[in-house]
């Protein structure tokens, strides 16, 4: 099973409580500002997260969900 990982940017006012929670050190703060001037969360390293969901449980403005994918069929 495939997951996707996403973080509305101009939802986000980048408090940080997800950069803090995330077991794998995923997520970091952004240096570019969105449209109403915050600095968002974003995923650094992709490839390190685990989709444990801890980041979209603890987000306060619900800007980060984790949703299933369907998986690529493998050609043969």
């Amino acid at each position: 099973m495939a997951y996707k990982h996403f973080i509305e940017n101009d939802r986000c006012k980048g408090c940080g409580l997800c950069v803090t929670i995330c077991p794998k050190k995923v997520l970091e703060i952004s240096d570019e500002a969105n449209t109403k001037g915050y600095f968002p969360a974003f995923q650094a390293r992709p490839e390190d997260c685990i989709h444990c969901a801890l980041c979209c449980t603890m987000c306060p403005d619900v800007a980060i969900t984790i949703s299933e994918t369907a998986e690529e069929p493998v050609d043969q």
